[in-house]
């Protein structure tokens, strides 16, 4: 018998409120996640003692303010370009923001693909062009190719600001942080396409925390809730892979060994976070002389959050937006103060878009 898509959902919210038999918490990891849960209206559907918290899955939003800082700084230097994915725009800083930059004359071009910039390095070699490379193990192949790309074709002008961080090691310190609080994981599913399910193992294994490795889709992230809250009540510390169509165990051979030419693992800034050890990716020594830091001077002076914002404990699941006082009154998508209302992936931006008060 085939079950059609309202039967199949009904079981699905069935079977999760029969699974949660007390209070429990569960963090999203990824901002596609977040979007995704608000958009298909899933909050509505499970019940009220399951709280669904976010993490710091959204890669803008976890970009420190000093990086922001020294992305500006880029920005201003003679003959130079800063080639970024258009949500990074808009993120202030403290002395204002890329599209503020822009506005003021800096060459400030968004790309649809880190590859844009090969032909516009070729086509103007007399000016510096800086790839800005923001985003976790599923974006940081494409940027690896490209700067794998321009060392082979020669070209001397483009250099790359690696800001890409890697997800099981936040993983690691969310699970060891005596503040956060969480029964399980719902694990990304893009990440997990390259990474695939063995680096999550650890969770488990040191922590006691079991994890679901989910798809995108309404009915993706239900299996995935049903399977979580299921084995946190059966108190199964397992993780547990619902996107095989997608995600397989030994995840992307071919991106992971990219990775592992290109880029070496460095210490990395999160924002609300602080210094997760070798949780960043800066370029290898092959290649090192595209390092953006080998080029320009980018020390500036330590930048405070923004006064108010408290983006910094939405990342870590400890505060909703709604108990940010700047939210809806003074931080909103047309007057951001912090990133987390910036960027699509923002667990601000989705309250503001989605969540209505109670």
């Amino acid at each position: 018998m085939i079950m059609n898509t309202n039967d199949l959902v009904a079981n699905l919210e069935k079977s999760i409120r029969e699974n949660v038999r007390w209070p429990m918490t569960i963090m999203e990891v990824c901002g596609t996640h977040t979007q995704a849960i608000f958009a298909s209206g899933i909050r509505s559907l499970v019940p009220k003692n399951l709280k669904i918290i976010s993490g710091p899955g959204c890669p803008v939003c976890v970009t420190s303010q000093n990086d922001i800082e020294r992305m500006i700084k880029l920005s201003k230097q003679n003959k130079v370009v800063v080639c970024t994915f258009g949500d990074m725009m808009r993120v202030p800083g403290s002395t204002g923001s890329l599209s503020k930059s822009r506005s003021d004359g800096a060459d400030i071009r968004v790309m649809y693909s880190p590859f844009d910039v090969i032909a516009w390095a070729r086509r103007e070699p007399q000016k510096e062009f800086i790839l800005i490379g923001i985003g976790f193990e599923t974006t940081a192949p494409g940027f690896a190719l490209t700067i794998k790309k321009a060392k082979e074709l020669g070209i001397k002008n483009l250099s790359l600001f690696s800001l890409h961080k890697t997800v099981p090691e936040a993983l690691r310190t969310l699970a060891k942080s005596p503040t956060v609080k969480i029964d399980g994981l719902l694990l990304p599913g893009h990440v997990s396409a390259i990474i695939g399910v063995k680096p999550y193992q650890f969770i488990s294994s040191e922590f006691g925390l079991p994890g679901v490795i989910s798809g995108f889709e309404g009915l993706d992230i239900l299996i995935a809730l049903s399977d979580l809250t299921r084995v946190i009540t059966d108190k199964k510390p397992i993780i547990i892979n619902t996107y095989k169509r997608i995600v397989h165990n030994e995840g992307n051979i071919i991106a992971q060994d990219l990775l592992a030419n290109v880029f070496k693992p460095h210490d990395a800034i999160w924002r609300g976070i602080g210094v997760i050890p070798l949780s960043g990716l800066t370029l290898s020594s092959e290649f090192e002389d595209m390092d953006v830091e080998e080029k320009f001077d980018l020390e500036v002076p330590d930048c405070p959050e923004p006064i108010g914002c408290r983006c910094g404990e939405v990342i870590l699941g400890a505060v909703t937006p709604p108990e940010c006082s700047l939210f809806r009154k003074v931080c909103t998508p047309s007057n951001p103060i912090g990133p987390c209302m910036v960027s699509f992936e923002g667990t601000c931006s989705a309250y503001f878009k989605y969540h209505v008060e109670e």
